[in-house]
């Protein structure tokens, strides 16, 4: 298990195989996932898991899963994603909680560590979150996190247009 980042009540950590079961609570909890328009399968989940471990080996980030340190609990996940906005690669801060989890301030803790691990670690200029507008608690996250809107995309998935807005936060950690 490798640490990546944490912070004074949660640290993340890249995943493995061993974290099925763990997504599996998330990504398959219908109220999770509503921005996604669906709960994922037991293969969308193993391909979601897949895809994580490539991310950690091509780019060194990844989505990382949230261990609450004061219980060990996997409570979560978040971290870093490279996507398509306005025809170049950014990097996107992503968090998805089991809902259990929310309200409690760990999806804004995890948001702004790895907003700090992206600027100061990894050097980058800015950073973005992509999210639905009907996902008003995530909205209010990235706006805590600093990010202003500067943009919105259509989003092609499971046979569906979704409209996304764009945040984004510069890095004035070296200005």
């Amino acid at each position: 298990m490798r640490i990546m980042i944490e912070t004074k009540r949660l640290y993340l950590r890249e995943m493995d195989e061993t974290d099925f079961e763990n997504l599996c609570s998330i990504l398959q909890d219908k109220d999770v996932m509503y921005a996604y328009e669906h709960a994922f399968s037991d293969e969308e989940v193993k391909d979601w898991l897949n895809n994580q471990l490539k991310r950690y080996k091509e780019f060194g980030f990844g989505m990382w899963g949230i261990i609450l340190k004061e219980t060990n609990e996997f409570i979560g996940q978040a971290g870093l994603l490279v996507q398509n906005f306005n025809d170049k690669k950014v990097v996107e801060i992503g968090y998805l909680l089991k809902k259990s989890h929310w309200h409690k301030g760990y999806a804004i803790e995890a948001a702004l560590i790895c907003k700090d691990y992206a600027f100061s670690s990894l050097k980058k200029d800015e950073v973005y979150s992509i999210i639905r507008p009907d996902n008003i608690a995530s909205i209010n996250v990235a706006k805590r996190n600093k990010m202003k809107k500067v943009g919105e995309i259509i989003k092609h998935y499971y046979n569906m247009d979704m409209l996304h807005f764009v945040f984004c936060a510069k890095n004035e950690i070296d200005q």
